[in-house]
């Protein structure tokens, strides 16, 4: 991204289409899909996760990024259909590749944790135990 792309987002709301007007973010993926998360800001939570599952890269969550919901930064869980807000006592960075990896760290903790709407709905309609 050029200097003057930056300048784009920081300058000003960087809101083309109705709809980001609607929502008041800018829809990322229609910029540039081509955007490869460095590797170099990795935590060493999401390292021993990929580890773990095998993977050879971030796999899916390339496509998890920091976004905002009511003035505050958020992750989006596409199994809940919402926004899921980073704690305040969490000091965030300015560089938006160490942002992200935060975003999908905290993403993947919530996912696994007890307070997931997910245990909820595994446990009122599960046949079976699986955790």
């Amino acid at each position: 991204m050029s200097n003057n792309e930056e300048g784009y987002f920081i300058d000003s709301d960087g809101l083309d289409t109705v709809r980001e007007q609607e929502i008041g973010q800018h829809i990322g993926y229609r910029y540039d899909v081509n955007l490869v998360p460095d590797l170099k800001y990795i935590t060493p939570f999401l390292q021993k996760y990929i580890d773990k599952m095998g993977w050879k890269d971030l796999n899916w969550l390339e496509d998890v990024h920091m976004g905002y919901e009511e003035d505050r930064a958020a992750v989006f869980d596409r199994n809940i259909n919402g926004w899921v807000t980073i704690p305040d006592t969490i000091d965030l960075p300015n560089n938006q590749q160490e942002r992200d990896m935060i975003a999908r760290e905290l993403l993947i903790k919530f996912q696994m944790s007890e307070g997931h709407p997910i245990v909820d709905l595994n446990n009122a309609y599960s046949k079976f135990k699986y955790w």
